[in-house]
């Protein structure tokens, strides 16, 4: 038996830690249209709760890796110094629609693959294909020549990148350094865990306490892997975090190229996604084939996988992508993201629960956009 490269060696670790996460995410329910679900629909934070703390984690374990220099993510796409806030805010926004229609986000339908659902089969197929072609087909060229013009050169304004820790430092005149970094982290991560901590529904709940625990340790781990493990001295990888927009559109064209492809991390985590929810569904006794219901649900999901596609390349990311490896960076062009996707998702409930009392579209839309933004509101 050959041995292997070291690019499939990391291509293996990544495989291992997708296993858990895929039966993790598919024990706990962890997603984030979910979480967004709850609270629009029956104000419970339980599981929007899991998210944030899972952030809390991501975030000062990861600074803790970088600032002991075990890592170095200063080259990675989500501390970039041009900082293409259209690209974000729209993609964010399109990503959380999307998420909406297709019912779960990239992560929420690999791991619903895993459990026998056909439906999300489709919204996979169909939003990877959207993706490759907003990143190298024939929507590229309205994302580069377009949406991704509008730029704020954060190194003309003293920032190196996109960090909240490079703000705060060009903001106050202060040095940018390690302390300054785990400071920022401490104050971010553990602001994020105490928010999700003094919620009864988190505090009560033995899966929202696992997900967000093992979920936040695994994005550490993933960028240990990429960034410490990886770094071989005669063929080092670019460091890599958790993501499941670009990475799910590269195992296509893998699965086509197979015999002239090498595997590598982010391929594997998709694999391992699966595979992870496949085993913990036979183990529980959940898996059950599901498929469409109607025509409506079809093209709805359909519909909302061309949106996260296209959505996710443009803001570079997705809930896991952006909503927790991005965050981990302390990157604020994350937080953006994170933000649009919520709100999409929110309004395009808000729209739904509308038109179901035969709103029209316009009115539908007044409604949730003032529900939104204002509690005591009174619709139209």
């Amino acid at each position: 038996m050959e041995e292997l490269t070291h690019l499939q060696q990391i291509a293996l670790y990544g495989f291992l830690l997708a296993i858990v996460f895929g039966a993790i995410a598919a024990k706990t329910n962890f997603c984030t249209m979910g979480a967004v679900s709850d609270i629009v629909n029956i104000g419970s934070r339980g599981r929007m709760s899991a998210w944030v703390f899972a952030i809390g984690v991501a975030m000062i374990g990861t600074t803790y890796l970088r600032t002991n220099g075990y890592i170095d993510l200063d080259s990675t796409m989500y501390l970039a110094s041009n900082f293409t806030y259209l690209s974000y805010a729209l993609g964010g926004f399109l990503f959380g629609i999307g998420m909406t229609l297709a019912a779960g986000c990239g992560q929420r339908n690999l791991v619903r693959i895993g459990g026998g659902n056909l439906k999300s089969v489709v919204v996979v197929l169909i939003f990877d294909i959207t993706a490759y072609m907003t990143m190298r087909g024939l929507f590229a060229y309205i994302r580069i020549d377009y949406l991704a013009k509008p730029v704020i050169d954060l190194e003309a304004a003293g920032m190196a990148g996109q960090g909240f820790d490079h703000a705060i430092a060009a903001i106050f005149g202060l040095t940018h350094d390690a302390a300054l970094q785990m400071i920022v982290a401490l104050v971010l991560g553990l602001g994020c865990i105490i928010y999700a901590v003094k919620h009864e529904e988190f505090r009560t709940s033995f899966d929202n306490i696992l997900a967000g625990v093992v979920i936040g340790g695994l994005v550490i781990l993933a960028w240990y892997i990429t960034g410490h493990l990886g770094q071989d001295d005669f063929d080092p990888i670019a460091p890599a975090g958790l993501t499941f927009i670009g990475p799910t559109g590269n195992t296509i064209s893998y699965l086509m190229t197979f015999t002239g492809s090498e595997i590598d991390f982010a391929i594997a985590v998709t694999f391992g996604m699966i595979l992870g929810s496949f085993l913990y569904a036979i183990a529980s006794g959940t898996f059950r084939v599901e498929t469409f219901s109607n025509k409506s649900e079809m093209i709805s999901n359909m519909g909302g996988a061309v949106l996260m596609g296209f959505g996710g390349v443009l803001s570079f990311g997705c809930t896991i992508g952006q909503g927790v490896t991005g965050l981990s960076t302390l990157a604020f062009g994350s937080a953006l993201v994170l933000g649009m996707i919520i709100f999409g998702s929110a309004l395009t409930m808000k729209v739904q629960y509308h038109m179901m009392d035969e709103c029209t579209f316009g009115t539908a839309v007044k409604n949730g956009l003032n529900e939104l933004i204002n509690p005591f509101y009174k619709e139209a």
